[in-house]
């Protein structure tokens, strides 16, 4: 079983021996679209919950059961990605893996994920953690205290990576997960704009256009472009320009990018966490890989040679083995057993 302890740099560069699918299976495009072909049916019906935030806002949370009758379980916070939510095949098989191991799953959906737009102008980004931190101290206002960790998938990751490297130790949680994460946003920007990663980005593009055009017709003014305006728009930068930059303080898409990524502040985190990447992700580049020095002694780092984006798909065609369903489970056992 993996150990972290503050005195230890746990850094495994080539980290084959964890995840190695068959050849048929080591295609980056095959192992990140594959979950989402094999994952058609919901493993778990969820127990539905809308949380009122502070500034008169909402989230809306996806718990594995009913927390009233599941409170004093183990609990693990999943953070979903870019536009992602409940049904996210990776986000029902790892709430169903948590399941299976007793403990209470939760996914917090980012405002505006839920199925219903979220009425102010504020949305949510790659390094918002106001909402996040709230919803952890929430948890344990309301359900009182039990241990607590939380997966940061993609731009959940990298958003769990800023919260984690800006609370230290006052984190309110036990443990970690970040997979797949752009820890540098700027490079993986560029990326999407590159080759067959050029699909990726018009899918993602049109689920954020698609959301922005349900919340401007339900909530009209509320984002800082009109519908021409939006239709307009080309590329996740443009997008992050025109709307996620402004709708949040910042200068334009480059300022965001460098203001809300995670790798300056990894070497910050004070409570154990397990980073996940695969180094044939079509969504990055070895920049988002980090260099030892730029972890905190509480980090393991695990880099796999195949795995594509948020993929870690092994066995085979016929019987495909989702890795990532057992490794998380597996590693979080250390902090979540009782």
């Amino acid at each position: 079983m993996d150990q972290t302890s503050p005195g230890d740099m746990n850094f495994t560069p080539d980290a084959a021996t964890h995840f190695m699918p068959p050849r048929a299976l080591r295609n980056p495009h095959l192992q990140t679209v594959l979950p989402r072909l094999v994952r058609r049916r919901l493993l778990l019906r969820p127990h539905w919950q809308r949380l009122d935030l502070p500034d008169g806002d909402f989230i809306d949370l996806a718990w594995s059961e009913d927390p009233q009758q599941a409170s004093h379980k183990p609990r693990v916070v999943l953070f979903h990605g870019l536009e992602g939510n409940f049904h996210s095949p990776y986000a029902h098989g790892l709430m169903h893996a948590c399941q299976r191991q007793g403990w209470l799953g939760v996914v917090m959906h980012f405002r505006g994920c839920g199925g219903e737009p979220n009425r102010l102008h504020r949305i949510y980004h790659s390094g918002e953690t106001e909402d996040a931190a709230f919803f952890l101290r929430w948890l344990k206002t309301r359900w009182g205290d039990a241990p607590t960790a939380a997966v940061g998938v993609s731009l959940g990751g990298n958003m769990l990576g800023c919260l984690l490297g800006r609370l230290g130790e006052t984190a309110p949680l036990d443990a970690g997960v970040i997979v797949s994460a752009p820890l540098l946003l700027e490079p993986c920007s560029l990326k999407l704009e590159q080759g067959f990663s050029r699909f990726y980005q018009r899918y993602l593009l049109d689920q954020l256009k698609k959301n922005a055009e349900r919340k401007l017709r339900a909530w009209p003014g509320t984002l800082p472009v009109d519908l021409l305006q939006l239709k307009a728009l080309r590329r996740l930068r443009d997008f992050d320009d025109a709307i996620t930059a402004r709708a949040h303080g910042f200068l334009n898409a480059g300022d965001y990018y460098r203001r809300a990524s995670a790798m300056p502040l990894l070497k910050n985190v004070r409570k154990p966490l397990l980073i996940i990447h695969a180094k044939d992700d079509p969504f990055m580049t070895d920049e988002v890989i980090p260099q030892p020095e730029q972890l905190s002694a509480t980090t393991l780092y695990q880099l796999t040679p195949y795995g594509g984006h948020v993929g870690f798909v092994g066995g085979t065609l016929r019987q495909p083995q989702m890795w990532l369903e057992q490794r998380v489970p597996h590693w979080l056992t250390q902090w979540l057993a009782t």
